[in-house]
């Protein structure tokens, strides 16, 4: 027969590990905007529209990492008696 361990999951993941991601996807998305309607002021609004789409899909597949890698770190397993 084989001792089968048994585990503890326990996340110790607070608001404040994730508040430097959050505010930096925030200024993307506004740098993002801004420059979306300083192009909508230059009489091209299909590229302002293409331009704040095309940085909004880039970068959240980085939030997305940066969330689940940071979600992962915090994640531990402790082995009961």
């Amino acid at each position: 027969m084989t001792d089968f361990n048994t585990y503890s999951v326990k996340c110790n993941l607070t608001f404040g590990d994730i508040y430097l991601q959050i505010l930096a996807w925030m200024a993307v998305v506004f740098v993002s905007l801004a420059g979306g309607l300083g192009l909508m002021g230059a009489s091209s609004p299909t590229y302002a529209l293409i331009g704040v789409g095309l940085i909004l899909v880039l970068s959240l597949p980085f939030l997305l990492f940066a969330f689940v890698t940071t979600l992962l770190n915090h994640i531990q397993l402790e082995p009961l008696p």
